[in-house]
Formats: structure tokens, sequence, C-alpha cells
């Protein structure tokens, strides 16, 4: 704790510290992991963002708590690769859909297998009522900080 840092602000520094790190692991664990689709870790994020259902670029941006801009600029990219397509949307005329096309499906699907299996190396190694617990605290954390900060 540096001084004049209270323990609350320090706990928040070393969160926001700690997220940092976390966010750039995790985007190598997704880049080596979507690499064989030939997928970038953000058009994974992007792809996965519509796999169930289709979505405007500004509620994918939202939900993954970036820019609309930098939606839009993998959107494109992967249409233009074939991985997704736009749709019309009913709700809005210019605000299109982005959708999976089923070359997307299919890059998603040869990732699944290597997802799945670094998924079970790591609740192995920190148990998992440990990684439960962790998702939860990170959740929590957004949560609050969504409510505190909107």
């Amino acid at each position: 704790m540096s001084d004049g840092e209270s323990g609350n602000q320090a706990m928040l520094s070393d969160a926001a510290l700690g997220s940092f790190r976390l966010n750039g692991q995790f985007l190598a664990v997704a880049e080596r992991l979507a690499g064989p689709a030939d997928l970038t870790a953000a058009w994974w994020q992007v792809l996965g963002a519509v796999i169930h259902d289709p979505l405007p670029v500004s509620g994918i941006a939202r939900a993954m708590g970036i820019t609309r801009q930098s939606v839009q600029r993998i959107a494109d990219l992967m249409v233009d690769k074939g991985f997704a397509e736009y749709r019309p949307n009913p709700a809005h005329r210019r605000a299109k859909l982005l959708a999976l096309t089923p070359n997307g499906s299919a890059a998603l699907e040869r990732i699944t297998p290597q997802h799945a299996a670094f998924a079970e190396r790591l609740a192995d190694h920190l148990g998992a009522d440990n990684l439960r617990r962790a998702v939860e605290a990170l959740q929590n954390l957004s949560t609050a900080l969504d409510e505190l900060d909107p």
C-alpha cells in the first residue's frame, strides 16, 4: 500500500491490476484456442455473443463492455470472411443484426473440444468449488461497478 492509500483504496487498485493481468491471460488462452479455427480471440468473442440469437452490433458491444466501433470493425471483417452475416432487424431498420453463418458455426465447433479440455484442466487445478466462487466474485464485482459507475 502506498503512502496515503487506504486499505479499501489499495484493494481497489489490487483488484484493477489483477483484472488487467487476468484479462491478458484470458486473451492469450483464447488466442491459442481460437487459432486452429482461423479465428482470433476477438472474433471468437463476437461470434460467441450471437451463437444463440442474432444481435445488433450495439447490443454485442454492451454485453462485452467494449465500444460499438470495435465490434463493428470485427463484425465487418467476419462478414467479409464468411463467418457471419448481416440480417434485417425488424426492430430497427438501420441497425442490422449480426448472425452466424454455417462457416461461423463450424469454426466455433472446432474450438469446443480444446475449450472443454482447458476448462476441465482449470477446474481440476483450482477445484470446481473454488472456480465457481471465483466466477461469482468476478460477477459480483462487475455488477457493483455497473451500479456505482453506470
